[in-house]
């Protein structure tokens, strides 16, 4: 009986096989992101609509549920929760601005003396702080309501900020109306085999970016409350401004919520004192304190948990891409994508494991 022919030495041993594999994946798949992130910025005019869309919609899906159990039809539901956000986010957008500007030349004026002092007091280390507080009220304008202040004059500018407004509140709006169509043109699109799979992935990023928006806009209301009762009872002037630029800066994990701590504590310093400027520096640690290790804990554990290192490069990353609007929209993308991959990890492992036996 003849033996067969040994079969030929591979070319690369098994390891560098398997890593070149890999590296072919890795490859794929930031080619495919590369692409869809150019699409996004070609079609930005598009895609912003629908992005913040679809975070409105997360955030005021449990209203419309609530309302179409109490048999509401589904467009008349829609319909009232948009009302309600145009009521709640156009009064809020007003107290926001309104306490931005009004409190403006303060917080301004209260940097630039903690600028000066801290030349003073530190030399040349001080002088970038200064020259941003001589800035700083054009900065809090920006972020606050750059219409309102009039700090935008171009009337394009103003027009296409309406116009996405406008369109995303009408994407709301069907949004919410169709959201129990959405099941069945996922499973339409897909193909036969993997639509059970395609659904569970988009509840899920769903799900992520519901909870992420509930729980950020609870945790920011309650951190601006908080910091600015605090700075009204330290008598810290600009105490509504500084707490309402909190509330916003609260969208962008960490990050916002350093930098509106620092321009409050900044004030308190410049305005009242060593004294008064330690007492508000407590005040907003012991804030930040309560959210970190009881409000996100409480309040967001049922989301995608992200490691602050992403967050802070999810952050960076949006910021490089998209500006202010980029590091908002950073981190609900990012939990989305955190949620679709466990969702697939989840499978697989059940997959590997096989039907359990009784």
């Amino acid at each position: 009986m003849s033996t067969p022919p040994p079969s030929p030495n591979p070319l690369l041993p098994e390891p560098v096989r398997r890593l070149a594999a890999w590296c072919a994946v890795a490859l794929l798949v930031t080619g495919v992101a590369a692409v869809a992130v150019w699409l996004c910025i070609v079609f930005k005019t598009a895609v912003t609509p629908v992005l913040l869309a679809l975070l409105g919609t997360a955030l005021l899906g449990p209203l419309h549920r609530r309302l179409v159990r109490m048999r509401l039809n589904r467009s008349l539901a829609a319909g009232l929760t948009c009302l309600a956000v145009i009521a709640v986010v156009g009064g809020a957008s007003y107290v926001v601005v309104h306490a931005l500007i009004s409190t403006g030349d303060e917080i301004a004026g209260s940097l630039k003396r903690a600028g000066q002092d801290l030349t003073e007091h530190f030399g040349a280390t001080g002088t970038s702080l200064q020259d941003l507080a001589a800035n700083a009220k054009d900065l809090l304008a920006k972020f606050g309501g750059t219409a309102a202040s009039g700090v935008i004059t171009g009337i394009s500018v103003v027009g296409e900020m309406i116009a996405t407004t406008i369109l995303a509140l009408l994407l709301i709006f069907f949004f919410l109306r169709d959201s129990d169509r959405v099941a069945g043109t996922l499973r339409s699109l897909a193909p036969r085999a993997t639509g059970d799979t395609v659904e569970a992935m988009a509840r899920r990023a769903f799900d992520a970016v519901e909870g992420f928006m509930r729980g950020t806009t609870f945790i920011a209301a309650i951190d601006a409350v908080c910091i600015t009762v605090g700075l009204l009872v330290l008598r810290v002037p600009g105490a509504a401004g500084l707490g309402a630029l909190v509330f916003v800066g609260a969208y962008i994990p960490y990050l916002g919520a350093f930098i509106s701590g620092a321009v409050a504590v900044l004030v308190a310093f410049a305005d009242r004192g060593w004294v008064i400027g330690l007492w508000a520096l407590g005040v907003v640690l012991a804030v930040q304190v309560l959210e970190g290790h009881v409000l996100q804990p409480m309040i967001q554990s049922r989301t995608v948990q992200m490691h602050p290192a992403v967050v802070m490069l999810a952050i960076t990353a949006g910021a490089s891409v998209a500006g202010i609007l980029g590091m908002l929209l950073a981190v609900p993308l990012t939990a989305a994508a955190f949620g679709v991959l466990s969702e697939l990890r989840a499978r697989y492992a059940t997959e590997a494991s096989g039907p359990v036996r009784d």
